[in-house]
C-alpha cells in the first residue's frame, strides 16, 4: 500500500521536525514548510493526503489556506496553533479545518488524531458496499461520491463532518453519546480530550441551515446529540 504523504506548515522549525520525526515513524512520508504560499504552491502541484497547518505564518496565515484548500479540495487539515481561544477553534472549525490541536500538545496525540481520520476515511470506503446512499428528510449522502446533498444542494462538508452526519443518521432515534462519536467517527480508542464533536456539530448545523435543510441535529446536553425521523 502506498504510503500517505503529509504536508506540514509551520514557521517554528523546531516544531515542524518534531511532527516529521514523529509521522515519519508512523510510516508516512512527510514534507515541511515555514510559510503559507509555499505548501499552497507544493499543493497545487502534487496534492497531500492531509493537511497539519499552523495559523500564524508567513505570506498566508492557516485560516486563509484553509479556506483556500476548500475550493478545491476535501483534503483532511488539522490546524496546530498557539491560538486556544473559543473563537479561534471555531474560526478554524467553520473554515473547514478537521480538528484543532492547541500547542503546547503532545505529539501523540497528533498522531493519534491523524490515524483516527485515516482510519474514518478506510472506514467509510469497506462500508460503501453496505450502505452507498442515505436519505432522512431533504438529505442525501453518497458515501461512494463523499457528497452530502440538502435539498440538491451540495453541502460542501469535509470528509470528517460527512461520516458524523452519516453515523448519526444511521442512528437515528437513538442517543450517541459523544464517547461514541469519538470512537466511531474520529476511531479513538481511549478518551481524548477534545470538543471536536461539539465543533464539528455546529459547522454542519450552519451548513444545513444555509442549504435552508429542515433536518435538525438536537442536543442531549450533558450527553451526546440525536437526530430524529420525526420533528
Amino acid at each position: 500500500m502506498d504510503k500517505k504523504l503529509i504536508y506540514i506548515a509551520d514557521d517554528e522549525i523546531n516544531i515542524c521536525n518534531i511532527i516529521k520525526s514523529f509521522l515519519i515513524k508512523e510510516g508516512f512520508d512527510v514534507e515541511t514548510f515555514t510559510d503559507g504560499r509555499s505548501v499552497l504552491d507544493a499543493f497545487n502541484k502534487k496534492q497531500a493526503d492531509m493537511l497539519i497547518l499552523d495559523i500564524s505564518m508567513p505570506e498566508i496565515d492557516g485560516y486563509a489556506l484553509c479556506s483556500l484548500f476548500r475550493l478545491k479540495s476535501c483534503v483532511p487539515i488539522i490546524i496546530v496553533s498557539a491560538k486556544d481561544t473559543e473563537l479561534d477553534k471555531i474560526t478554524g472549525l467553520k473554515l473547514g479545518c478537521d480538528d484543532y490541536l492547541t500547542k503546547p500538545f503532545s505529539p501523540l496525540e497528533l498522531i493519534a488524531r491523524v490515524n483516527s481520520i485515516f482510519r474514518r476515511i478506510k472506514l467509510d470506503k469497506s462500508s460503501i458496499k453496505d450502505s452507498k446512499i442515505a436519505k432522512i428528510f431533504d438529505i442525501s449522502i453518497n458515501l461512494n461520491t463523499k457528497q452530502a446533498e440538502a435539498n440538491g444542494i451540495d453541502l460542501n462538508l469535509t470528509v470528517m463532518e460527512l461520516s458524523l452526519l452519516h453515523y448519526l443518521i444511521k442512528n437515528r432515534n437513538r442517543a450517541v453519546s459523544r464517547s461514541e462519536l469519538l470512537d466511531k467517527v474520529w476511531g479513538f480508542e481511549h478518551k481524548v480530550e477534545t470538543r471536536a464533536t461539539d465543533d464539528m456539530i455546529k459547522r454542519i448545523r450552519k451548513k444545513l441551515s444555509d442549504a435552508g435543510s429542515v433536518l435538525k441535529i438536537h442536543t442531549i446536553w450533558g450527553f451526546g446529540f440525536t437526530i430524529k425521523d420525526k420533528e
